[in-house]
């Protein structure tokens, strides 16, 4: 149990500073969008840290911006050593976990849903006892 909340501690650490670290660092123009942590899972012996990033703005499907978020991916993976060195300057650990960036698609998908159960709503026809409202 304890070593449960000490990786949970970790993780919201590491999502906190990696978050402002993201916004304030990170000048590249191919991250496009605001780019928000979703979630951070760290590994038991805190080698790994799996960090969920989604880009706000960006539809579900859409080729350009499956492109665009693949584009995303590719620039965090390449900035993990930075952002690692700075993090662990920032979080006194002994270890500092390695990074390694994926796409959630759990926020864009439930936007895609949503949209979808929206436009079925609309779809149907009309009861008697909505016109005589």
């Amino acid at each position: 149990m304890a070593g449960s909340q000490r990786l949970k501690r970790m993780a919201d650490s590491v999502q906190r500073e990696l978050s402002e670290l993201i916004r304030q660092e990170l000048k590249d123009p191919r991250l496009g969008g605001l780019v928000t942590i979703s979630a951070v899972k760290v590994s038991a012996d805190m080698g790994y840290a799996e960090v969920y990033v989604t880009v706000m703005g960006r539809e579900l499907g859409d080729e350009q911006s499956e492109a665009a978020n693949k584009e995303t991916l590719e620039v965090l993976n390449k900035a993990s050593g930075f952002l690692r060195h700075e993090l662990s300057r920032r979080i006194k650990t002994r270890i500092t976990p390695r990074l390694r960036f994926h796409y959630d698609k759990t926020n864009a998908y439930g936007n895609y849903m949503f949209g979808l159960i929206e436009k079925a709503v609309n779809d149907l026809p009309k009861r008697e006892s909505d016109e005589e409202q």
